[in-house]
């Protein structure tokens, strides 16, 4: 994305090279450079104008109508050559014309730009468009991913895209918080702005500041929602809600949360892991370990090993409103267990 500030600056040189070039004929043709001059900057402006009301049209729709017109003006020409008119006026043949081309313009235009790629194929058969894979595709980010932190570690590895757009009111949230009395929201904001340092450092990432204007009344869902629907991007948050909202918009949202669900491992009674001890359970003689995913494990008989690490067999799980529980014992425990058992038997 071209930053705001320099196509602020391109269109204040068209301007002033279009009041030049306008006072250098004035002067030629009146020896008066000001009528030129005021005429080259009125020219100048509304080009200026015809470019901002041309904001939202890009240049995939502008190749499409051009691509349309041509392939109207082709029929047209085809519905003309038949010569279905040449008994008639003058004045009535060139009306009809310019109806004909002017129809047709209009409809290949039209049909055109609401095609997709591949339905070019099926008019110019030796042609084809590449089509842009998911790991090429923009990324919208929102507050919460940045400050979250995992976002640089999840496009490095090459299943996401590198490339990152950040809206400028996205800077402003973080900035806002990193100036906030609140100790914890100051530390959120400061270390969302640190992540996005080293995003913006690394080689491997592509980071973008969006500047948006004319949105200002919307609220911030609604803003991300659009940008990311305008350019044609995913949107990637761990807001279930915005992913919803985005989704009912036609936008492809990404919801971090979801993937770290379905990466997390499945345990089963049976299994072996080497399990860190690090706190009491609720029973005296527990002690409670975390997997890598926040999953809390209860290991019985444990409470003498607090703080080492051990090899536990699971031996249960319990799925509760608060997440996954798994219990499980000291694999010495149970493979005595397992041996009196057997001995019993």
């Amino acid at each position: 994305m071209t930053p705001l500030l320099t196509i602020n600056l391109l269109r204040v040189l068209f301007v002033t090279f279009s009041g030049t070039i306008g006072g250098i004929a004035g002067a030629e043709m009146q020896d008066n450079a000001v009528p030129g001059v005021v005429i080259g900057v009125v020219f100048g402006l509304l080009i200026v104008l015809v470019d901002r009301l041309l904001k939202g049209f890009s240049l995939r729709a502008f190749s499409s109508a051009t691509f349309g017109l041509l392939l109207g003006l082709f029929f047209a020409n085809l519905v003309m050559a038949s010569q279905v008119l040449r008994y008639q006026p003058e004045t009535v043949q060139w009306a009809a014309r310019l109806i004909v081309y002017c129809t047709f313009g209009y409809l290949g235009m039209m049909l055109a730009m609401r095609s997709n790629r591949d339905e070019f194929s099926l008019i110019i058969p030796y042609v084809r468009f590449a089509r842009e894979t998911t790991q090429h595709e923009p990324l919208v980010i929102d507050t919460n991913i940045i400050i979250d932190g995992r976002i640089a570690d999840l496009c490095a590895t090459g299943f996401l895209s590198r490339a990152l757009i950040v809206p400028r009111f996205v800077l402003g949230e973080l900035q806002t918080l990193a100036d906030s009395r609140d100790p914890t929201k100051r530390e959120r904001g400061r270390r969302g702005l640190d992540i996005l340092n080293q995003l913006q450092q690394s080689r491997e990432m592509e980071l973008t500041i969006h500047e948006t204007t004319g949105d200002v009344d919307l609220e911030t869902d609604a803003r991300l929602v659009r940008i990311a629907k305008v350019l044609q991007a995913r949107l990637l948050t761990n807001d279930a809600a915005l992913g919803q909202v985005a989704r009912l918009q036609q936008v492809q949202a990404l919801n971090l949360s979801d993937l770290v669900r379905a990466l997390r491992p499945v345990v089963v009674a049976g299994d072996e892991l080497e399990l860190s001890l690090i706190k009491e359970g609720r029973e005296p003689h527990q002690a409670v370990g975390f997997l890598p995913d926040g999953t809390m494990i209860v290991v019985n008989h444990a409470r003498p090993f607090l703080g080492s690490t051990k090899t536990v067999v699971v031996s249960s799980a319990l799925q509760t409103g608060a997440g996954r529980l798994i219990f499980a014992e000291l694999k010495s425990a149970a493979a005595s267990r397992s041996a009196l058992q057997a001995k019993t038997a």
